[in-house]
């Protein structure tokens, strides 16, 4: 019985191994959900960015431009910024903290509100038309295992890091 020759060497390429595509296809399919998502919320005139910050005060009102920062995890004159476009808006007002004049409390305004309320619609919908492909075990099997990408790579639960 003779040895079959090495590889490459009749001409055919060299077996490999399968190409290593998970953070591609993690980066391919974030590009679109993020796109999509976009698209599906532009009918409230709010971008993604306003509706992770409005998320943020919505679950914490009174909350200080400082405490989101830190959450954020970027500097408070960005916070600023970004507070500035939301009550231009109509979406969140600044109010005097009670216990710390220095400080504002951030809370949605009635319009604020109207947009969360629409939003939780749509990013039901969004979530359901983006993970279509899967049956509940496995949507559930996809969530445990970015959520350990996303422990073990750092990230803030909840929190995009397009803010930095």
């Amino acid at each position: 019985m003779s040895t079959p020759p090495p590889a490459g060497a009749t001409g055919e390429p060299a077996a490999r191994s399968a190409p290593k595509r998970t953070a591609f296809l993690l980066a391919q399919v974030g590009a679109h959900a993020a796109a999509r998502f976009a698209e599906r919320i532009s009918e409230l005139e709010v971008v993604p960015a306003d509706v992770g910050l409005l998320r943020m005060i919505a679950t914490r009102p009174g909350r200080s431009q400082q405490s989101l920062a830190e959450e954020l995890g970027v500097v408070p004159s960005r916070v600023v910024a970004l507070i500035d476009n939301l009550e231009r808006k109509g979406l969140v007002e600044r109010r005097r903290n009670p216990q710390d004049r220095r400080n504002y409390a951030l809370h949605l305004t009635e319009q604020g509100t109207h947009v969360m309320t629409q939003m939780r619609r749509l990013g039901k919908a969004h979530e359901d038309d983006i993970c279509a492909a899967l049956d509940d075990a496995r949507r559930a099997q996809l969530t445990e295992l970015l959520e350990a990408i996303a422990a073990q790579q750092g990230l803030t639960p909840g929190v995009h890091p397009g803010y930095r």
